[in-house]
């Protein structure tokens, strides 16, 4: 790390900054690029860790890579010409977020080992109040880019405090812990857990894998990138462009069988049948690892040696979830008993109900977790009612079942910084003096809005893979609504997200304070007639982005 990514001890205490980024994995330090590009240095980036990457700092397991290729999966304004595989792992995805730092002169402006405890909205003062491991600053803006998989989630089993061994989960690898010849649990059958078992299964004595509901999973066509392609890249970055595209491109060719004919995914069950087929010779183990739900319905994982890991002699498949935990033997739901040296939970994360929602505070007083209680809502995928100011990156129905998120981000990033551009042309940046009338107004979305954003996206949501494929999955809540998954193209959610469309928000500005009685110092709601732009263009751009999710 360099110089500047100290602790900044010598920061005062009520530090006040335009804008607060929360996180930096790919979604803050996005952000973070956006600001600078956008000309503006007065922002931190808060992060709980002593180092960036989010997810792809945390999860640093055995066979840690990505399933989007990585031209796509990287930022279209720092492309990579360098990529040594078609699909990157973890060490280089790391290694990118860290040049990005770097490239883009981030690192004067990083927060490390900043945990954000609270953030409670201050409606007198009209702005975040953010209280952190390290000290107490304000901001403006918050922007929360924590992300969907950054908690990882243990379920409750019986008796697993009692169990002599190691447990940990897998975005929480030991290192220090030596597998080899160990009689080893992996709990799972996920996106992480396929990627662990060929990893770890030629090293340990016994490798059982506890299975609820098994996955699809097709070829992961993988490769190294030759020396001339890079060189090419290189010295043609057009080449590189155009590579992004035609994998984007058919990505966005596959997203009406998922969000509008399921039924068309049949020949792809086929295929991922075959796949298993070549592999599983077993036909007991076969049918184990058969789906009973329609491809898609949960995220479709890729691997080639998955299958062929199981298959090995000293691999188990328990075709059921862990029940209860007897010392050192795992109990499983349908009796099986196992023995087990140590215990890796492939289990996933807090998606649909993300740890950081607890520590927001709004404008009622409510944190975001109570708000969101029923199911998670917001307005475009960034705001949420009853919290001025703040907004979120890869939030309530952003995610995608089958291609980049990175896209989402940057359309995201769009939209937060024509939201910041907006809020600046109504006074809502504080000046240096902060003096008094100064950062005095915020941007609340209107909750009419915000439902009627929701109902559109829940009504296309319903003929969906996702809500109709016969499974369950991460992607729904608690209420089985589904509040994770973007029901269209990464090309709508652009278009969507353009631009802010001020109809759809409440301008708060503060009272004046002079001759005024308490009571009266609290913020009031305007009308944002008189603020709207009146441009024609701008008007024709909210229209269409209010269609895009008809």
């Amino acid at each position: 790390m360099g110089q500047h990514e100290h602790d900044h001890e010598h920061d005062h205490e009520r530090e006040h900054v335009h804008v607060a980024v929360i996180g930096s994995g790919f979604g803050g330090l996005g952000a973070a690029v956006r600001l600078r590009r956008e000309g503006m240095t007065d922002f931190v980036v808060l992060e709980r860790a002593g180092s960036i990457g989010g997810a792809w700092r945390d999860n640093s397991y055995p066979g840690c890579a990505c399933d989007v290729p990585s031209h796509l999966y990287s930022f279209s304004f720092a492309p990579n010409p360098d990529w040594p595989r078609t699909f990157s792992g973890q060490r280089h995805i790391r290694a990118y977020l860290e040049h990005v730092a770097d490239t883009f002169g981030l690192r004067p402006h990083l927060r490390l080992n900043h945990e954000v405890r609270l953030m409670r909205w201050d409606n007198d003062a009209l702005h975040w109040e953010i209280e952190t491991s390290r000290g107490i600053l304000t901001a403006d803006v918050v922007v929360s880019a924590t992300g969907p998989l950054s908690d990882p989630k243990i379920p409750e089993i019986p008796g697993l405090a009692g169990f002599p061994g190691k447990v940990f989960h897998s975005a929480r690898w030991d290192h220090g812990y030596d597998l080899r010849g160990k009689r080893v649990a992996v709990i799972g059958t996920g996106a992480s857990a396929i990627q662990i078992v060929p990893a770890i299964q030629p090293e340990v004595g016994r490798l059982t894998l506890f299975q609820r509901t098994p996955p699809w999973v097709m070829p992961r066509v993988d490769r190294a990138i030759s020396g001339a392609e890079r060189r090419l890249h290189r010295a043609l970055p057009f080449t590189g462009t155009l590579r992004r595209r035609f994998l984007w491109g058919i990505r966005e060719l596959q997203v009406q069988a998922f969000t509008k004919r399921p039924n068309e995914l049949g020949f792809v069950e086929s295929l991922a049948r075959a796949n298993m087929t070549k592999a599983i010779k077993d036909p007991v183990l076969r049918a184990k690892l058969t789906p009973s739900y329609r491809i898609g319905c949960k995220r479709i994982l890729l691997s080639s040696s998955y299958y062929p890991a199981l298959a090995r002699p000293n691999v188990d498949l328990v075709a059921s979830g862990l029940a209860e935990v007897r010392g050192s033997t795992l109990v499983a739901a349908d009796g099986t008993e196992t023995e087990a040296d140590a215990i890796v939970f492939g289990t996933g994360f807090h998606v649909t109900d993300m740890p950081i929602a607890e520590r927001v505070v709004g404008a009622d007083g409510i944190t975001l977790a109570e708000a969101w209680k029923g199911g998670m809502e917001s307005l475009r995928g960034a705001t949420a009612a009853g919290f001025p100011n703040w907004m979120t990156i890869i939030g309530p129905n952003t995610g995608l079942g089958n291609s980049s998120m990175i896209l989402v981000i940057e359309s995201q990033l769009n939209y937060m910084a024509d939201y910041l551009r907006q809020l600046d042309g109504l006074g809502g940046r504080r000046s240096a003096a902060g003096g008094p009338g100064s950062g005095r107004v915020a941007l609340g979305p209107r909750p009419a809005a915000v439902r009627a954003w929701n109902h559109r996206v829940q009504e296309r949501m319903k003929r969906t893979v996702w809500n109709t494929g016969g499974c369950t999955s991460w992607y729904l809540d608690e209420q089985g609504r589904n509040t994770t998954v973007w029901p269209g193209t990464t090309a709508e959610f652009h278009r969507a997200t353009r631009e802010v469309d001020l109809a759809e928000y409440e301008v708060i500005r503060a009272a004046t304070p002079v001759r005024m009685p308490r009571q009266a110092e609290k913020p009031v709601a305007e009308k944002p007639v008189a603020e709207k732009r009146a441009s024609g263009k701008r008007a024709a751009g909210s229209r269409a982005a209010k269609e895009s999710v008809r």
